[in-house]
């Protein structure tokens, strides 16, 4: 006798079909109950089930439709080898990626963007941002462990936030050239910081403070 599947396989088998059925409503419906209810009904999935399945209502959906887009960019990269591009190239070909998977569903993309854009999902969007960071920068090899790794992930984040506002309502031309640029001040930036120990004032402020503990000075 086989043991049944795990539940978190049941789990994600019915988020997905919940958003695969919300898609096409999600233009006339947006992420609200509204939308939740008539996917659950499409999908045969009762409302407590769809409760259970997403506690957070639409913001859980919308999360959803997030991470199912970093997940067809990065399904897109594989293919791409990382290691023969400049630092510069990887994160233009990541951002592109993942800015082109969230274009495929289009109409529910923009109904996202607007629904992340409400004050009350702010700290949401900017979670997922950081996630569709993260995840680029460890495709294009980075493996920083100190400080850099998350001011890596932030400057990204705030490239990726308003890119993906062009993308969608302004075409992709538009999108690709605010990244470029965007891009420049980024590496402009490090090859500034490269020459720098931005940490030297905060290493002479310990050597004095200990200076002034052991008598020293």
């Amino acid at each position: 006798m086989s043991n049944p599947p795990p539940e978190t396989d049941w789990a994600d088998e019915a988020e997905q079909r919940l958003l695969e059925a919300a898609l096409p409503r999600v233009a006339d419906l947006g992420f609200t109950p509204a939308l939740l209810r008539a996917a659950g009904e499409a999908v045969d999935l009762s409302e407590g089930d769809v409760g259970l399945l997403l506690p957070n209502g639409p913001a859980d959906l919308a999360a959803l439709l997030s991470r199912r887009h970093d997940r067809v960019a990065m399904e897109s990269l594989a293919g791409v080898d990382a290691s023969a591009l400049k630092i510069r190239e990887r994160i233009a070909q990541g951002v592109r990626a993942r800015l082109e998977a969230a274009a495929r569903d289009l109409d529910a993309s923009r109904r996202a963007a607007g629904f992340f854009a409400l004050p009350l999902n702010l700290p949401l969007a900017s979670r997922l941002t950081w996630e569709s960071a993260d995840l680029i920068w460890r495709w294009a090899g980075d493996t920083a462990t100190d400080e850099n790794h998350y001011s890596k992930r932030a400057i990204l984040s705030g490239i990726l936030a308003p890119a993906l506002t062009l993308r969608l309502f302004d075409g992709p031309e538009a999108a690709e050239a605010f990244v470029a640029a965007r891009i420049e001040n980024v590496m402009a930036f490090e090859k500034w910081k490269a020459g720098h120990d931005l940490n030297a004032p905060f290493k002479a402020a310990a050597e004095m403070l200990a200076g002034l503990r052991y008598g020293r000075g």
